[in-house]
């Protein structure tokens, strides 16, 4: 089937096959970031802003660097040189740069539903790269990519996500694309960080780690945040990390052939412990290498490019 879809700003409405679609031309672009040149012509004469109004280093980097493996010109703007430091509306900095002959837009915004917006007022392709608690599409689409790269078909695999998951867009969107590939997802944490009315989106919610991970093929840590802490969320990091840590004895519990995951940046000690986190069964790196792949495949398929073309010619 042809890529349809201008935008990309949520997993939740995208199909099983239009994430398919997304994987398949990722593993192509993928391949060709293994060759010794690593550029395509894909998108020449292009340009596109990362317009990032939040911190981001992962993300960021990798729509640049994606962006550039496509022979795009990229321009970057963070939210302390941008106009809105000195109070223009988002609709205004997104409308001058589209008036700028832009081709598309990559949004970060502290605000959920800001890609969304953005998609109604603009005519050129926006692509949502976090959007304050609500979605972060392509880290759940490179997470699955991943997960399948090391377990083949999800269908009926246990995926635990473990930590902030009320705050977390990665959570939300990783939800929705497990859920769509077949896989049996559990959330697990503090009550207060794991509602029970999460169990709506076909996840089983639980409070007790142990019964969680038992035989967890997937875990994968969210950050604690601590800017939450103010929130009276739990009462202390270390209570935090006494309870729900992630540590050898407590991966012990999962799956032995197990993988760890975290969407990062990593509180080492926290929600982690460091000797996970750098050893075998951890892919954290892996993920980060897949976020260029999968990144290239968004913005391709969203510029008109169709994922029969890449797999035949990467």
């Amino acid at each position: 089937m042809p890529w349809t879809r201008r935008h990309l700003l949520t997993l939740e409405e995208l199909t099983v096959e239009e994430i398919d679609q997304i994987h398949t031309t990722a593993a192509a672009f993928k391949r060709t970031l293994q060759r010794s040149v690593k550029k395509v012509p894909a998108l020449r004469g292009k340009t596109i802003v990362n317009l990032f109004l939040e911190p981001s280093t992962r993300t960021r980097m990798a729509f640049d660097m994606a962006a550039k493996r496509l022979s795009a010109d990229v321009i970057s703007l963070d939210g302390s040189v941008s106009s809105t430091t000195k109070g223009e509306t988002l609709r205004d900095t997104a409308q001058n740069i589209e008036a700028l002959q832009a081709d598309m837009i990559v949004i970060r915004h502290a605000a959920a539903g800001s890609p969304l917006y953005l998609s109604k007022i603009l005519n050129i392709p926006v692509i949502n790269a976090g959007d304050g608690a609500h979605e972060h599409p392509t880290q759940g689409l490179l997470d699955t990519f991943t997960m399948r790269e090391r377990l083949g078909s999800l269908q009926g695999r246990k995926v635990v996500i473990l930590g902030d998951i009320l705050f977390s867009r990665v959570a939300r969107s990783n939800i929705h694309a497990l859920k769509k590939l077949g896989a049996n997802v559990t959330i697990v944490g503090p009550s207060t960080l794991v509602p029970q009315w999460f169990a709506h989106l076909g996840v089983k919610v639980s409070h007790d780690l142990r019964s969680a991970l038992a035989d967890a093929e997937v875990v994968m840590l969210l950050r604690i945040q601590h800017e939450r802490q103010s929130l009276g969320m739990f009462p202390s990091l270390g209570e935090y990390t006494s309870l729900f840590g992630l540590n050898k004895t407590r991966a012990s519990w999962l799956n032995p052939k197990a993988i760890i995951m975290h969407p990062g940046p990593i509180n080492r000690g926290v929600e982690i412990d460091s000797d996970l986190a750098d050893g075998s069964r951890s892919v954290i790196l892996e993920q980060v290498t897949n976020g260029i792949a999968v990144r290239m495949a968004v913005l391709y398929l969203c510029s008109g490019g169709q994922p029969e073309y890449v797999a035949t010619s990467a």
